[in-house]
């Protein structure tokens, strides 16, 4: 039959099986090229090591701007996440763009604990490590305010030191996706009950608490989110940003840091059985912890999106501080996108930097 005489109706059909197959063999050939690809580069952006003490790592990020604010800013990482997501690459850096918009950046950063640093308490992290850190930013900008900004459990950690240092030196505080209500955390809450979770056993047993047991909790929120990313991976493979990009943030989320026991013990007892941070009567280090004695400029962003932070376990934090200037911002994202993703850059990055700047002159 000659190419005139096939049905017309056959040329579409043939063609799509051309592009199907064609497509196939690139994913394949991409696929082996993935497999057998190093991990991608991240946290590129110049940074010098200011202070270290065992885990903790305090960085100051070189300044890419011709002028500074002059407030600086201090970042608080939780200590199960690895800082590199808030600088996944130069075009995906959240540090770069407040360099590059004039802010003076320091990072508290961990390494993971060593075996004799199983004893480190909510305390040390807040009472010693922070003002240590707040300290040195000051030595080094030759600025008396700070900036905090943490991040998820790091926010935790900078709402304890604000609400045990009423009296500063801290200018402005800012919160992302950071939990108050851990009763509203329903799934952590039912894993880690009273009534079947035995942490004293476990902490006392290992020491330190291992990634893996952090990072698969955090798994179990979403059991078949890793299942479905994968599969967008593979049908995307040929797509060099995508793969990238998932890389990246695959490299960090599988990068879980281990957690120091005793911080861990006192998390689970505290924080999440005791809800400790709904009531006046926590205490650290002989001192009260009361979100009332917070009056510094507060903003607190949300993930409309956030498996692991819900809204109804942050929404007390606004709510809870004495601040007159106080602000709560809700954005499309989830727990790491609202923050890191791709639409971080045009959703909060220009809105914290609007809140930011006003307060850091």
């Amino acid at each position: 039959m000659n190419r005139e005489d096939r049905p017309a109706t056959l040329d579409p059909l043939v063609e799509r099986l051309n592009v199907e197959f064609e497509r196939t063999l690139k994913r394949n050939i991409k696929g082996l090229t993935y497999i057998a690809s190093a991990a991608p580069t991240v946290g590129e952006t110049p940074r010098d090591l200011l202070y270290k003490n065992g885990t903790l790592n305090l960085f100051h990020y070189r300044p890419l701007a011709s002028e500074i604010y002059r407030v600086p800013l201090l970042v608080v990482m939780a200590t199960t996440n690895r800082g590199y997501i808030l600088d996944l690459s130069p075009q995906l850096s959240f540090v770069r763009f407040l360099l590059e918009a004039g802010y003076d950046v320091y990072m508290i950063d961990w390494t993971p604990p060593a075996a004799d640093e199983k004893s480190l308490r909510l305390e040390d992290y807040t009472q010693r490590f922070i003002p240590e850190c707040v300290r040195r930013v000051q030595a080094t900008s030759g600025q008396s305010d700070v900036t905090l900004l943490g991040y998820c459990m790091g926010g935790v950690l900078a709402l304890l030191y604000a609400a045990t240092h009423p009296e500063g030196p801290m200018k402005n505080l800012v919160c992302f996706t950071t939990p108050v209500d851990f009763s509203a955390m329903k799934l952590f809450s039912k894993w880690s009950s009273e009534r079947h979770f035995d942490v004293d056993r476990l902490v006392d047993t290992l020491g330190n608490v291992p990634s893996e047991l952090i990072f698969t909790s955090f798994e179990m929120l979403r059991p078949a989110t890793r299942a479905a990313s994968q599969v967008k991976l593979w049908d995307n493979m040929w797509n060099d940003e995508h793969v990238k990009s998932f890389r990246m943030f695959e490299r960090w989320s599988t990068d879980t840091l281990p957690i120091a026991g005793e911080y861990f013990r006192q998390t689970i007892k505290d924080l999440i059985w005791g809800n400790a941070l709904c009531t006046t009567t926590f205490r650290l280090g002989g001192k009260a912890v009361d979100l009332r004695t917070i009056t510094v400029p507060l903003l607190h962003v949300l993930a409309e999106h956030d498996h692991i932070v819900p809204y109804e376990a942050a929404k007390p934090l606004v709510r809870g501080v004495a601040s007159k200037d106080r602000e709560e911002i809700v954005l499309k994202g989830g727990h790491v996108s609202v923050v890191a993703g791709p639409s971080a850059k045009d959703r909060l990055w220009p809105k914290l930097d609007d809140w930011l700047g006003a307060r850091s002159v």
